[in-house]
């Protein structure tokens, strides 16, 4: 098992300044950022904590250092892994039975704007997507006569370029990806069920020093194998049939994940050629990426390809989205995208057809923009596989 790496103290402290300076910029007081077990991304980003069962958020004003906002339970969780000394808990951060707690001295967020020592008259929160009603309502309770802001693009904008230190942790969770991938080739076998091929591929990712799964492992296969988004199931794999695996490991906090289409056995024929055109779009994709290029000209190009090879009606979306603390984050690269690929932006090259009703597969690997192309965070196995 290699070395794990992290991110050290000193760069939680240079987000905090940055995301200050950028406060100023935009005349914002204090940020609330928000986060929950499915999507930490913004909370973690700032402090290092993932909350679990409850939610969590980290409030900053203009200077000084920032508050991690627990619930009620988590205390000792959060003190044994915040990179945020100071911690407060409040009622609206307890988990979704809405406990009431009787007797345990909280704080509101009145409190905690007072903690902060601020003269707040705009508050931006990060995270308003996933942010529910019951806290919102309590962060306008306390906001007073201030007003509330969306304010995503705040972190979103410091978390699209990676630092050395992120591309360090991401590089690692795709080398453990890759690891979980190859013990799943070597030992998934038809009469074996999705969910107990997921088995294999998360033993193999803790057993290298994974700290979690990037995202639910994808073990999909028969009709299955035509669902961008899915669980494994209880269903028996079988020879023949299309098979999309997807292996994702976590570390510190960065995602990874590798996807390939598979066969137990001889593919049948018009499978073959969708997996091969595929394979040929995948790369032709990492082609047109390059520092300083539109990003819709890369999605342009990518369906031209499809459409000159007569495949682009099994396109349901493409071709990438980004990756870092979530195995999708923004932005994504779309047609509609407005903005040019910077150098030590990561992206995940997802290459996603199907066939309705018959089955689909997933080329999927992770890439650092440079100045003259791509990185390949991941590379093996890109090849039609036939266990």
């Amino acid at each position: 098992m290699a070395h794990t790496p992290r991110i050290p103290d000193s760069e939680f402290k240079q987000r905090w300044q940055t995301l200050q300076q950028k406060m100023d910029e935009r005349d914002i007081d204090v940020v609330i950022a928000h986060g929950h077990e499915a999507d930490p991304a913004n909370v973690r980003y700032l402090s290092d904590y993932w909350p679990l069962f409850e939610t969590g958020g980290v409030a900053i004003g203009r200077e000084g250092d920032p508050i991690l906002l627990i619930g009620p339970e988590s205390l000792t969780f959060a003190q044994g892994r915040s990179r945020i000394p100071r911690i407060m808990q409040l009622l609206q951060y307890r988990e979704s039975a809405e406990p009431d707690y009787p007797g345990m001295e909280l704080a509101t967020f009145s409190d905690v704007f007072d903690a902060l020592g601020a003269d707040v008259k705009r508050i931006g929160i990060a995270g308003m997507p996933i942010l529910g009603v019951p806290l919102y309502e309590a962060i306008v309770d306390g906001a007073g006569e201030a007003e509330v802001v969306k304010a995503d693009d705040l972190l979103t904008d410091m978390r699209m370029v990676k630092s050395e230190n992120e591309l360090a942790c991401m590089r690692e969770a795709f080398r453990i990806s890759e690891i979980a991938t190859e013990k799943v080739l070597n030992e998934m076998e038809a009469g074996m069920t999705e969910q107990q091929v997921v088995g294999i591929a998360q033993g193999a990712m803790y057993a290298e020093g994974a700290e979690y799964e990037g995202h639910p492992t994808y073990v999909l296969s028969g009709d299955a194998s035509t669902h961008a988004i899915g669980r494994p199931s209880p269903k028996v794999l079988k020879a023949g049939e299309m098979i999309q695996l997807n292996v994702g490991a976590l570390v510190a906090g960065y995602s990874s994940s590798v996807g390939r289409p598979v066969c137990i056995g001889s593919m049948p024929a018009d499978m073959r050629e969708l997996v091969e055109v595929g394979l040929e779009a995948h790369y032709k994709t990492m082609e047109f990426m390059q520092a300083g290029v539109p990003a819709a000209e890369v999605v342009v190009k990518f369906e031209q390809f499809l459409e000159e090879k007569g495949f682009a009606q099994y396109l349901l979306y493409g071709p990438c989205h980004s990756i870092g603390m979530m195995e999708v984050e923004r932005p994504w690269m779309e047609s509609s995208s407005t903005y040019d690929l910077l150098e030590n932006m990561t992206y995940q090259v997802d290459t996603f057809l199907y066939k309705k009703g018959q089955f689909g597969l997933r080329w999927e690997d992770g890439v650092v923009v440079t100045c003259d192309g791509v990185e390949m965070l991941s590379d093996k196995f890109l090849e039609v596989i036939e266990l």
